[in-house]
């Protein structure tokens, strides 16, 4: 069954960023073989989540209204189907290898047709998930390892490794329920740390080999490249609101005043002028800020720090368990909001073990300086991601040139675009 990217009128493409804290709207006007050029955002408020994961449908739609009404207008054009990232959701990767005879004189479409559907149907997926993305990550031909694309090359044996990444059935179900409640049918889920890859990493990361740690407001989202593919993805219930309900409740204040004092005085490393700093909290329950207290800088960084050292301990244990902890190189990339804080850098790199660069998303034209901060880099992601899918090949031109970095580019792709 086709799913080719529908656009809406004018060639436009939406893509909608759902986080804990943040609902984003990108659309951008694509025509095939040029770059994008942003015509239509917004960012709004979010409500209704919990972890990247939907807890109250009806709040959750308001956001999503909210953030593409805004979009739609700056855009001048209607919006009726978009792109979606997933946070949350438990994803997981499974690696599966399946080879098939090639029953003519060259590799062909259906015999790649038959690996991912070999791939999908011997997947053992984990209990109640659902299959998002089947990736190629290698192709083998007659025992010649590392092909990028082996159609129209001679061979009687064909086998390739499959990456099968699935999320949490209900969160995958509740997300679509909510978009069909805001009249938007969905393109295609996308797992938002691989969404975030794609938009704030540059080539040679992802061939070398890296992680990217998108650090967002409920959730932590690792996803694992190594030679231009997407090997690994998973996701930590932890995220700046974390941060948040710590000030809040350490310092007795409301909530809207600690996410105040966490981004103009926040840090998760002291420095020796701390103590010397005095910042008035003003005491939750009471209308009159006149009534607040006061408290020292140093105060305050003693809350954040241990959950931002508990956050950066939790990735360096998942990256272990996943064993690529030495395989990602030398550096770990941090995107998302929540990776802005003062310290960051500093402190993941000495959990971590790795040098930490901070990315803010690929520059695309029309994208102000206001929104190409870190928490955008999922959103500039998926708008990539939509816009390659315009661009792979049709069935009917096997050769049409060389592969991009990441296989699924194009052949994952063209998979769903012809199956």
């Amino acid at each position: 069954m086709s799913n080719v990217t529908k656009k809406t009128r004018n060639g436009l493409i939406a893509a909608l960023d759902i986080g804990t804290t943040k609902v984003s709207c990108f659309v951008a006007r694509a025509h095939k073989g040029q770059e994008l050029e942003i015509v239509g955002l917004s960012h709004q408020i979010a409500n209704g989540l919990r972890r990247g994961v939907i807890v109250d449908m009806e709040a959750a739609e308001r956001s999503i209204r909210s953030a593409v009404h805004v979009a739609e207008e700056m855009a001048d054009d209607t919006i009726d189907r978009v792109i979606v990232s997933l946070s949350g959701g438990q994803p997981k990767a499974q690696i599966k290898d399946v080879e098939t005879n090639v029953h003519t004189a060259q590799v062909g479409n259906l015999d790649i047709q038959r690996l991912f559907t070999q791939a999908r149907v011997q997947g053992q997926l984990p209990q109640d998930h659902v299959l998002l993305h089947t990736m190629p990550t290698d192709f083998t031909v007659n025992g010649e390892a590392g092909i990028r694309d082996p159609r129209g090359m001679a061979g009687e044996r064909l086998s390739a490794r499959m990456n099968l990444i699935s999320a949490n059935s209900s969160t995958v179900r509740n997300l679509k329920t909510c978009l069909e409640r805001c009249h938007l049918d969905v393109e295609e889920e996308v797992i938002s740390a691989y969404a975030s890859g794609l938009g704030c990493l540059v080539d040679d990361e992802m061939n070398l080999g890296v992680c990217v740690v998108d650090m967002g407001g409920g959730t932590t989202d690792i996803a694992v490249f190594i030679e231009g593919n997407l090997i690994h993805v998973d996701s930590i219930p932890v995220g700046g609101i974390q941060v948040t309900n710590d000030i809040s409740r350490g310092l007795n204040t409301p909530v809207a005043h600690a996410e105040r004092m966490k981004t103009k005085f926040g840090s998760c490393l002291p420095a020796p002028s701390d103590d010397h700093e005095i910042l008035r909290v003003p005491v939750l329950g009471e209308e009159d800020e006149a009534e607040g207290t006061t408290e020292s800088r140093s105060t305050l960084v003693s809350i954040i720090q241990p959950r931002l050292e508990e956050t950066f301990e939790l990735v360096r244990e998942r990256l272990e368990n996943s064993g690529l902890d030495k395989v990602i190189g030398r550096q770990i990339v941090l995107t998302g909001g929540a990776a802005q804080l003062r310290g960051v850098p500093e402190l993941a790199s000495r959990i971590l073990s790795k040098r930490i660069r901070i990315a803010r998303p690929q520059r695309l034209k029309g994208l102000a300086d206001a929104t190409s901060g870190p928490e955008f880099s999922t959103c500039v992601g998926l708008l990539k991601h939509a816009h390659e899918k315009q661009g792979a090949w049709p069935s009917s031109s096997p050769q049409a040139g060389p592969a991009p970095n990441h296989l699924f580019g194009k052949l994952g792709v063209w998979f769903k675009q012809n199956f």
